[in-house]
């Protein structure tokens, strides 16, 4: 019955988006709400699941979403964005300009959150493609591959990391691992696949780029502004440096993790682009700069509001005990470790949404058959990990960031993300295999 549930919520969901023409955020809280009755939870938990899981996405994506958004802005106003584009379009050619976002978007994601890279890159993408005349979804996909096949092969990101730590994976081999499979996906699921996109006419969102045109030669410099855009990195950086080699007691140790929090980074990084972009050689006044923040605010006021109907869809899942039910429904299972903990989490990702969730409920499932089998360790993590991306979705953020930031409809984001994200899960298992058969 859970899962029957859940199916049905998710047909409700595209049936009152795609026919009623309903807001996605409203028909996310009908939806959490007919999957809350049919799991038999009581109203007033499903209204406490709701908030829970809005709340929490949003506490989340909201400081980062905001900061982001802003930061963007204030670059491509600036001119900041249309110099990195003209700068990558040159080095690359125009007719590579999907290479260059791969590369730029695989670099980052290694280092970053998958929505701190996404937020951070979305301008250039739009400029890039803008200034190339390509079409947006087939950067687009390169994009999408950089950044989320980093999230999930490599550590230190956090659900991998998670899962290595709970069945005792040696994580440097983990790594290994990941990257001997992260590094062919990249090419094959980005400029690769992206070819499939290259006839969809997609235009960039309004309010989310800036039309203007710059004179280059009162635009600041392409190393100034990839450093700009990048602060954030750097602080973050400097923190996780910080967190590994000093002591949690020293002044220094508070000051370096402050500064390096990806929230604190994001808005040290803005107050650097208002002066970089703005109030240096007095490029613009602090009242036309606040125009471009409140244009950024007012651009992604939906996006906030359907991610955070998401989180809530996915906790009222959550919540009605779902990951509970497909624990006990596989425990009896007996095939290939291997293929039973990617099985395992397809449907747990299915079922939740979350990456981290999946990856985190199906290593605990694990534990006891990873120690009866003795079975590769680090390779069962891998396996994980590459089902915890399949699917993508509608109870995932990534489904809507993508849906939103690309101006895509429902079947064109099952069509693009959900395709190519269920793709990567699928080589994932095959990529496990083969190197356990190598291996062993």
């Amino acid at each position: 019955m859970p899962l029957v549930a859940l199916g049905l919520g998710i047909v409700l969901l595209f049936v009152l988006i795609i026919l009623f023409k309903l807001n996605a955020f409203l028909s996310l809280m009908i939806s959490a709400i007919f999957v809350g009755f049919l799991q038999g939870m009581k109203p007033l938990s499903i209204v406490a699941s709701i908030e829970s899981g809005l709340g929490g996405t949003l506490g989340h994506m909201a400081i980062i979403i905001g900061l982001g958004a802003i930061l963007g802005k204030i670059i491509a106003d600036g001119g900041g964005a249309d110099r990195i584009a003209n700068t990558l379009l040159d080095k690359f050619g125009r007719k590579r300009v999907d290479w260059a976002i791969l590369v730029a978007s695989f670099v980052l994601g290694i280092i970053l959150f998958y929505e701190v890279t996404y937020i951070l890159l979305i301008p250039i993408v739009y400029t890039v493609v803008i200034a190339s005349k390509a079409p947006l979804m087939q950067v687009g996909m390169s994009f999408l591959a950089g950044i989320s096949l980093t999230h999930v092969f490599l550590p230190p990101h956090p659900g991998i990391t998670a899962a290595a730590n709970v069945l005792n994976a040696n994580l440097g081999v983990v790594l290994g691992y990941g990257l001997i499979l992260a590094i062919p996906a990249a090419l094959l699921f980005g400029p690769l696949l992206g070819r499939l996109y290259k006839n969809w006419d997609i235009k960039v969102p309004e309010g989310l780029v800036t039309n203007q045109s710059f004179d280059m030669d009162e635009v600041p410099s392409f190393t100034t502004s990839v450093l700009t855009a990048l602060s954030p990195v750097v602080l973050i950086l400097i923190g996780v440096i910080a967190q590994f080699s000093l002591p949690e007691t020293s002044t220094m140790y508070t000051v370096l993790t402050f500064i390096g929090n990806a929230d604190i980074a994001l808005l040290l990084g803005l107050f650097l682009a208002l002066y970089v972009f703005g109030l240096h050689k007095k490029r613009k006044t602090m009242s036309q700069l606040m125009k471009s923040v409140e244009a950024a605010l007012i651009s992604i006021g939906g996006i906030v509001f359907i991610l955070g109907g998401g989180g809530a869809f996915k906790q009222v899942i959550l919540d009605s005990g779902m990951a509970d039910y497909i624990a006990a429904l596989t425990s009896t299972w007996d095939i290939s470790p291997f293929i039973l903990a990617w099985v395992i989490a397809l449907i747990i990702r299915l079922a939740v949404g979350s990456a981290t969730v999946t990856i985190l409920t199906t290593a605990g499932i694990m534990i006891p058959i990873v120690e009866a089998t003795g079975v590769n360790v680090e390779l069962t993590v891998i396996a994980i990990a590459a089902a915890s991306i399949a699917w993508a979705p509608p109870s995932d953020v990534s489904f809507w960031m993508t849906k939103e930031y690309f101006n895509l409809t429902i079947g064109q984001t099952i069509k693009s993300v959900c395709f190519m994200y269920t793709l990567v899960a699928i080589y994932g298992i095959l990529g496990v295999l083969a190197l356990n058969a190598f291996i062993g």
